[in-house]
């Protein structure tokens, strides 16, 4: 059985829960998700608790879908409730970035400063102009952004240069020998 998938979701009194038709729709005070069941899973909703239960015995499958779907609604009603966030770091010479409009000018050391959207339900904030700050309800969505930025320019190995990740660690390289 899926030690996961067993685990019960409590439902804290400012977040709203309501499943119909195979959907879970979350809302709280941060926002608002929905999410569609798998056919092999099914929801027991009662006293402000969630259950996950599916036909685990018969159906491998089911027992790999239990798990994750406690999961996505785990995330969903911390999301709806207290919001996540994941911050970034510009290493480099002359990398920085400004928060404009609904959108980051980041300077990453091509010929001309990058413009990137900020997709809805993200918002950013930049310190020192060398850290910047995302926030959103969606664990996902904001997953996807980050990695969509560091993608712009990931961390190189020879001189660690490039966009990455708090507390990434970098494997650096050692460049060429020199003389002899």
């Amino acid at each position: 059985m899926s030690r996961i998938g067993k685990r019960p979701i409590e439902v804290p009194g400012n977040v709203k829960v309501e499943f119909k038709e195979r959907s879970l729709s979350c809302s709280g005070p941060k926002g608002e998700l929905r999410f569609d069941l798998h056919e092999l899973v099914d929801l027991e909703i009662a006293d402000g608790i969630i259950r996950v239960q599916a036909d685990f015995l018969n159906n491998a499958r089911a027992k790999a879908m239990m798990g994750t779907t406690q999961a996505v609604i785990q995330n969903m009603i911390t999301g709806v409730s207290e919001g996540f966030t994941r911050r970034l770091q510009l290493n480099g010479v002359g990398y920085r970035a400004a928060a404009s409009g609904d959108g980051l000018e980041l300077s990453l050391g091509f010929s001309k400063p990058v413009q990137f959207p900020l997709p809805k339900g993200v918002a950013a904030e930049v310190e020192n102009n060398t850290v910047i700050t995302l926030n959103s309800h969606d664990k996902v969505l904001l997953g996807q952004t980050c990695a969509r930025i560091r993608a712009l320019r990931p961390p190189e190995p020879y001189q660690g240069k490039g966009v990455r990740y708090e507390g990434e660690r970098v494997r650096r390289k050692a460049g060429k020998g020199g003389k002899k």
